[in-house]
């Protein structure tokens, strides 16, 4: 099991790309962040909506590394937490070579199950113009991946705050790699 850290929480009650700091956010168990446009048992994710409005939601919470954070503002991308539309801003933990059905533990009561990749979008170019290209890529086959941080369910509601404790638990073998969501 390895550790890390909430270093910032997010929310918007509205569909906007970015959300505001939070000091504090309330993780409600098969719904998702309190008071956040995302919130809900099917998908709230405007563009799947129009697809399905009927599909479970499987982006429940939106977690991004703050060392991707970090990466984009040595490269001239002035970016700052929930600026990428992420809940949860982490600092330790490699979250996208987690395997699918991880858990992690967030303060005292919070569990989020990791559900799979965010797909990074155009909405991220208009919000800094180059930042698309650099957080894709193409691998050999031709299928584009990117690193936009993960997304997850909550399993088990609870507080979360800066300064808490990640507790990661992988799911029992066989692994299986993150998709996007």
């Amino acid at each position: 099991m390895t550790n890390g850290e909430v270093t910032a929480v997010s929310r918007s009650a509205t569909h906007t790309f970015g959300k505001a700091v939070e000091p504090a956010i309330r993780l409600l168990a098969g719904l998702g962040v309190e008071g956040d446009a995302h919130l809900g048992v099917t998908v709230k994710h405007r563009f799947r909506v129009a697809q399905d409005p009927t599909r479970p939601n499987l982006r429940q919470v939106h977690l991004i590394p703050a060392e991707l954070h970090d990466e984009l503002r040595r490269e001239g991308f002035s970016v700052g937490a929930g600026e990428l539309g992420e809940n949860i801003t982490t600092r330790g933990v490699d979250l996208l070579e987690l395997p699918a059905g991880t858990l992690l533990r967030l303060g005292e009561e919070a569990v989020v199950e990791v559900t799979g990749l965010r797909t990074p979008c155009r909405q991220i170019e208009r919000f800094r113009t180059g930042m698309l290209k650099r957080m894709t890529a193409r691998t050999a086959e031709g299928a584009r991946v990117g690193w936009a941080g993960v997304m997850g369910v909550v399993t088990s509601g609870g507080e979360v705050r800066p300064g808490d404790r990640i507790e990661v638990e992988p799911p029992p073998p066989p692994h299986r790699r993150l998709k996007g969501v």
